[in-house]
């Protein structure tokens, strides 16, 4: 259902609102090791991120990346839309470009109301709430 670029993305993101605020900026070379992504295809991602103002950045000796009180309301759906685009969320697991509702492939039957089920729950869930799941204790993530 996610490319690699989106978990990267969500991965990151979820980093920096644990980890950032306005006041400490995390570089490139801080992020990259902690979630396992080279640092110049994280770096494309977040500037893609930062663009969309998904998350925010400043340039210079004391710049980089972090999230603001806004973009911790970002949901997670919107990442995802801001990566892959809104038709990989509802695209065939199989990629068969033909597969619908009236031209079904063998496992659309399996998993379409669960999916739709999944893309409604990442619209109405913020990087807040997951963030506060990881400072909770309650999941996990690289520190």
């Amino acid at each position: 259902m996610f490319s690699n670029s989106t978990k990267y993305a969500i991965k990151a993101t979820l980093y920096l609102a644990v980890h950032s605020s306005e006041k400490r900026k995390i570089v490139i070379n801080d992020i990259a090791d902690p979630i396992n992504v080279p640092k110049a295809y994280i770096a494309k991602i977040l500037q893609v991120l930062s663009k969309k103002n998904l998350i925010s950045s400043t340039k210079g000796p004391k710049g980089g990346f972090y999230t603001s009180k806004e973009n911790l309301q970002v949901k997670i759906s919107d990442i995802v839309k801001a990566i892959d685009g809104e038709e990989r969320m509802n695209s065939c697991l199989l990629s068969l470009k033909e597969c619908d509702s009236n031209n079904p492939c063998s496992l659309h039957h399996l998993v379409y109301f669960e999916k739709q089920k999944i893309i409604k729950r990442l619209g109405k869930t913020s990087l807040h709430d997951l963030a506060s799941h990881i400072k909770d204790g309650k999941s996990v993530l690289p520190l």
